[in-house]
């Protein structure tokens, strides 16, 4: 297995007096509150550790005040971790010079903030190619380069066009643009679509899903809304109050949550459209019929429902040639109507 793009392990950020103290000492056992009451710092990260693989989008869930923007600026060092260890492609980002920390936010890590951030004089190909302007990058090949990456992210035929002149989603597909057309191993996104119409919103989580299946980046995305953690994740990481509460896929958070916290977070997700057949197999009974079709564990169970319910035998559940367990409409039927109650 190839090492993790990122990496980090017991990563703590204290603000207040004396914040070096805090972590390892009994004092960072106590709760927020505690800590505030007691020493007049805040942990607004503490003690987290985690990987990032490869190619995923790593998606970093929670609350106003968990701690998820300021654990992504920690990465790349916008806010100075107090202790711990942050690896990006094998380097240790808290041991780097000021000279190798620039070259690593020039040239290895892009970030998409929630506030655009785009140059208001400049063209939408010029605020595209800001990111190539600033390595010393020439005018025809950053242009070039930026042209490339208008067709990427959707903007063909806008390249003369000033950012006022934008729609907000297509003002975002130009800080999109202008992360990837330095060609990251990494990218940051930190509640990039918050501030956008709930339409414009959701086209631009599938713009983010598409841009994943085309570049294949490994991406980092904070978020507060479990909707759209549960739609963007590989695997998902909740906080509260700077901790870790649950890190997984999302058919395990939703299946099997951590705590009650993360229960009542997810009590009103429609389970069909994230739980898997794995989380709704049974054993085969003796006797019962095994020559029925096959499907694999992780199908969706809302897209395994018609299959299922048409079917006159078993679904048998298989992975690499072992039959793990069987689905019939009963199973999946539960499911629905546990639903369908819930929202009444």
């Amino acid at each position: 297995m190839t090492d993790p793009a990122v990496k980090v392990e017991n990563l703590w950020k204290v603000f207040g007096p004396r914040a070096s103290r805090i972590p390892g000492s009994p004092e960072g056992e106590l709760s927020r509150d505690e800590l505030r009451r007691t020493t007049g710092c805040v942990s607004a990260v503490k003690d987290v550790s985690f990987e990032v693989q490869r190619g995923e989008v790593f998606v970093v869930m929670g609350l106003s005040g968990s701690g998820k923007s300021t654990l992504v600026r920690c990465l790349t060092r916008l806010i100075e971790p107090t202790a711990g260890e942050v690896m990006i492609d094998g380097t240790d980002v808290l041991t780097m010079s000021e000279s190798a920390l620039r070259d690593l936010r020039r040239k290895h890590v892009a970030m998409v903030f929630q506030h655009f951030g785009l140059l208001p004089h400049r063209r939408v190909l010029d605020n595209i190619a800001y990111g190539l302007e600033v390595r010393g990058v020439g005018r025809k090949e950053r242009h070039a380069k930026a042209r490339e990456v208008l067709d990427l992210v959707g903007l063909s035929g806008n390249s003369a066009s000033y950012p006022d002149q934008l729609s907000g989603g297509m003002q975002q597909r130009v800080g999109l643009g202008r992360a990837l057309a330095v060609d990251p191993s990494l990218l940051l996104f930190d509640e990039p679509f918050s501030a956008l119409d709930p339409l414009i919103r959701r086209d631009m989580q599938n713009e983010v899903i598409r841009l994943h299946h085309e570049v294949k980046k490994t991406m980092v995305f904070i978020t507060h809304d479990l909707s759209e953690a549960l739609k963007l994740g590989d695997r998902i990481l909740i906080m509260r109050d700077g901790e870790v509460v649950q890190v997984g896929t999302p058919d395990e958070v939703v299946g099997a949550p951590a705590d009650d916290y993360v229960r009542d977070f997810v009590s009103e997700v429609p389970k069909s459209h994230v739980l898997t057949l794995k989380w709704v197999m049974r054993p085969p009974l003796d006797g019962e019929a095994l020559d029925g079709p096959e499907l694999p564990p992780n199908v969706v169970v809302q897209t395994a429902a018609r299959q299922v319910l048409e079917a006159d035998k078993p679904i048998k559940v298989v992975e690499d040639g072992k039959l793990l367990g069987v689905v019939t409409d009963e199973d999946i039927l539960r499911v629905i109507v546990a639903e369908e109650e819930g929202a009444a």
